[in-house]
């Protein structure tokens, strides 16, 4: 069945991918970006494609595209946010405005599209939604405190929202690629200006990350076509892990903070008023227990 996607972050990189992958599939696309001229597609698809001017972090610009698609296809089946930026720094020396901004573009970009495209699909009681992060959502690397931190967000995020929308139809999915092989990541990594008593974690991680072939080792085309099935099964997962490096990495940081939540689990016992049972028997403890579990 053909479908419509509405996909920011469309004019490269992975979203790029996405766009060429559902439209040879023969779904409807609607691809935003900032720069939406810089959208390039087979001209023979050309019926099947608009293209918009798109600012994820501008909520009345998100919904105007999400109206001008619906009066364009009808509808809007899918929803993929691409869209990212990633600011390099030590928390302490970052600018303000930028770290902001990474907050804005990765966390409540994404927040915005989404609140944007639910009142579409909510009557409907169907539709796709596929966050992209990073593996980084799970990490806690020295220089990349605030692209992280709103990944982090984004994944907590994505959870809640598919448990809220999976009554009724709608499903969401978080995609947390390792690193992949575009112009956007292999573009040199800037060295920020930081205090010299950084050098050693944020100053050494920028140069060790720039132009590293073990690092950009996904295939962008190879995740869309990841990311096409997603949006075709009736039960996707909440979290999806892509690339052999995110699959590596993931259980390495599991396996850590479950170690030190272990040998810190009586103090944190402790802390409990007296005289109550065990919280794994309680009503509540039945309500927040993990999906799935």
């Amino acid at each position: 069945m053909t479908k419509t996607f509405l996909i920011s972050g469309a004019a490269g990189g992975l979203g790029g991918r996405v766009v060429e992958a559902a439209l040879a599939a023969g779904h409807s696309v609607v691809a935003t970006d900032l720069a939406p001229d810089a959208v390039t597609v087979p001209a023979k698809h050309r019926d099947r494609l608009l293209v918009r001017a798109m600012d994820v972090t501008d909520l009345a610009g998100v919904r105007d595209a999400v109206a001008h698609a619906v009066a364009q296809f009808g509808t809007i089946d899918v929803l993929v946010n691409s869209a990212g930026t990633r600011g390099v720094g030590s928390i302490e020396d970052m600018s303000e405005d930028e770290f902001r901004r990474n907050v804005e573009v990765n966390f409540f970009g994404a927040v915005n599209t989404v609140r944007a495209v639910l009142p579409v699909m909510r009557p409907r009681r169907c539709g796709s939604i596929v966050n992209v992060s990073t593996i980084g959502g799970r990490r806690n690397q020295p220089g990349l405190g605030a692209y992280q931190s709103a990944k982090w967000a984004l994944g907590g995020f994505t959870e809640i929202l598919a448990r809220e929308v999976a009554p009724i139809g709608i499903r969401a999915t978080l995609v947390e690629p390792g690193g992949i092989r575009t112009p956007w990541a292999a573009a040199p990594m800037p060295v920020p200006d930081i205090h010299a008593e950084y050098e050693e974690t944020v100053g050494r991680f920028a140069r060790t990350y720039s132009n590293n072939p073990d690092v950009q080792r996904g295939d962008p085309a190879k995740m869309a076509a990841v990311i096409l099935r997603l949006t075709e099964e009736p039960k996707p997962p909440v979290r999806l892990l892509l690339g052999s490096d995110a699959a590596w990495i993931a259980p390495q940081i599991t396996e850590a903070r479950a170690a030190e939540d272990a040998a810190w689990r009586e103090v944190s016992a402790s802390t409990d008023l007296d005289g109550l049972g065990d919280f794994a028997d309680t009503e509540v403890a039945r309500m927040v227990r993990p999906a799935g579990n």
